[in-house]
């Protein structure tokens, strides 16, 4: 049987998503988990590798497993398991041509700025703080130039080992909710780095260092050199996948606001 299940975490404790021979990472807590409740060892894949410090609220994964267990027993009893940062949220039995990554026809990020001239002690660690003020607007109008498909070669890590730089973004929205400053982006899929490269173009011209046709700039050089600095992880969030309607995959669970 094929499971796929949602997984909800706050990454600051940890290496990032991928299990790692020399520290801890949110894959192995929740392998070492499912593992108990299955009685033997379990393997998974995701929708997208987070790195370290980095948040979701619906990372999906599936797994393969002849234990049978209900959909309560599955969530219920890995959460038994695991560290208060890291939750299983729902747990579905799939279809056999059902991929965590490769079915997955869209994904969404959240980056969070947190805007004031003082520090926060309970933000720390979930937003990216920005003492210098910003101008969502301009940031909202210079991120329309990334709409669409584009060579995405200036927002990608350097480290990045992507086949192609190409992507297509179907969604990207800036506004500003009382202190806080909130990028949304949605694609097909993403490059390493790219959310946060993006943030960090975008927080340049907010805080008027650019003009908003920086942006576009950037994007036609195709040159990481030319790109800005990359925001800190702290402030992203995977959001979650978008699967075709057939896999009724649950969609992101968000907090008010």
């Amino acid at each position: 049987m094929r499971v796929a299940i949602g997984i909800e975490y706050d990454g600051s404790a940890y290496s990032g998503w991928q299990k790692q021979s020399h520290a801890d990472s949110v894959q192995e807590r929740v392998e070492q988990a499912l593992s108990r409740v299955a009685d033997h060892p379990v393997e998974l894949v995701c929708a997208g590798r987070t790195d370290a410090g980095v948040h979701a609220f619906n990372q999906v994964a599936h797994f393969d497993t002849e234990a049978i267990r209900t959909e309560r027993s599955w969530v219920l009893g890995a959460n038994s398991h695991l560290p208060a940062d890291i939750n299983l949220n729902w747990a579905r039995p799939m279809p056999e041509d059902f991929h965590a990554r490769f079915s997955a026809v869209a994904r969404s990020y959240r980056y969070i700025i947190l805007n004031r001239w003082v520090r926060s002690g309970v933000y720390a660690r979930r937003a990216t703080w920005i003492r210098k003020p910003l101008d969502a607007e301009r940031m909202q109008l210079a991120a329309q130039a990334l709409l669409g498909e584009h060579d995405f070669s200036s927002f990608r890590a350097v480290e990045c080992q992507a086949k192609s730089p190409v992507r297509r973004i179907e969604h990207i929205q800036v506004w500003r909710e009382d202190d806080r400053v909130i990028l949304e982006v949605r694609a097909n899929a993403f490059l390493h780095h790219m959310v946060r490269n993006i943030a960090g173009v975008l927080i340049e011209i907010g805080a008027g260092e650019r003009e908003v046709s920086w942006t576009r700039e950037v994007l036609e050089h195709r040159d990481r050199t030319r790109g800005g600095v990359t925001a800190p992880a702290a402030g992203l969030y995977f959001l979650g996948p978008r699967y075709p309607e057939r896999f009724a995959v649950p969609e992101r669970q968000l907090w008010p606001g």
